[in-house]
């Protein structure tokens, strides 16, 4: 499995790498695993500003639906546009190709609440 070491983790199975005071996120590896195929994603918050924690979309594969949700808090600047026509890219490429929504930074210091590549690994064996 693949835990890139240039992002940070959260317990919900988000990643996030940080641009300047920006942010891409999108779910990890493992999450696209145990969802199975993605066929649909739905975040309709851009624009929005949300705390940590809060919901941002949902995610939809064969299996379920399950909440996304943002690893710190920010304001949603823009959504993937391929994933509206294309969500199995996350399946493809889910820390490339398939993230999910870019946001600015509310405070830059929530990133160390998030959980390294290494912490996040060991996460997933729990």
């Amino acid at each position: 499995m693949n835990f890139p070491d240039n992002l940070k983790y959260t317990r919900e199975h988000e990643w996030l790498r940080t641009e300047g005071t920006e942010a891409v996120i999108g779910i990890t590896a493992y999450a696209q695993k145990e969802l199975g195929d993605i066929v649909f994603v739905d975040i309709d918050t851009e624009g929005e500003t949300l705390a940590t924690g809060e919901r941002f979309g949902t995610i939809e594969a064969v299996k379920t639906v399950t909440d996304l949700f943002m690893p710190v808090s920010g304001t949603i600047l823009s959504v993937n546009p391929v994933l509206e026509s294309a969500p199995e890219t996350i399946n493809k490429d889910p820390y490339g190709e398939g993230w999910m929504i870019r946001i600015h930074l509310d405070d830059p210091a929530e990133l160390d609440g998030l959980m390294s590549a290494s912490v996040y690994e060991a996460f997933t064996k729990e």
